[in-house]
């Protein structure tokens, strides 16, 4: 049988059925235990299955948890696109992110505590996902910067490169979950006074 590699880190035959159960085992074993404390040889037993079996479909534990963290990070963006998309100007689109993104965080946090973990490694250890995520959110302030100076909202001195890097560092303690957990008390205040000095300071 030709094997097969994909972008995710998994591997073998495309049977998505089994690559699917592979997720959904190791996402309730890791949400019971913990990602760090789980092995490949603990999601074997608990599936059945050899772990050279699950060798396979992904190439390590980390692949495996690439993919339940990309799935996570994917909710957290849509939630976020979902909050900007009928706000009246960009201003509004800054607020609704600095808030949707400390707010989702947070309920990841406190309702799915172990996988939020999965999050917390992949940032500290600069997994693709992670990378990922943070490029999209920094398009997305670039995004929303452009429509801003475009409509007269924003001011247009500062370099973009160099506005969009700074909102993203405001930002950034309740975007990260490594940086997040030590912010969770304040975090939904702290989103609106953030966004509020921000947006002072890109006041045309």
């Amino acid at each position: 049988m030709t094997e097969q590699f994909t972008d995710n880190g998994g591997r073998g035959p495309a049977e998505h059925n089994v690559r699917d159960q592979i997720v959904d085992a190791a996402m309730q074993h890791f949400a019971h235990y913990g990602y760090e404390k789980t092995t490949v040889s603990d999601l074997a037993r608990a599936i059945g299955f050899s772990k050279a079996y699950i060798y396979k479909f992904f190439e390590s534990k980390q692949a495996i948890g690439e993919v339940i963290c990309a799935n996570r990070l994917a909710m957290i963006m849509q939630r976020v696109e979902a909050a900007i998309s009928d706000a009246p100007g960009a201003a509004e689109q800054l607020r609704r992110l600095f808030r949707t993104l400390s707010t989702t965080g947070s309920e990841l946090f406190f309702h799915d505590r172990k996988l939020y973990d999965i999050a917390a490694v992949a940032s500290r250890d600069r997994w693709p996902s992670a990378q990922a995520h943070e490029e999209r959110l920094l398009n997305l302030i670039h995004q929303i910067l452009r429509q801003g100076r475009e409509a007269g909202e924003f001011e247009r001195k500062t370099p973009a490169d160099e506005a969009a890097e700074a909102i993203y560092r405001v930002i950034k303690p309740y975007a990260s979950p490594v940086l997040l957990q030590y912010n969770l008390d304040e975090a939904e205040s702290a989103s609106v006074q953030l966004a509020a000095l921000v947006l002072r300071s890109l006041a045309p």
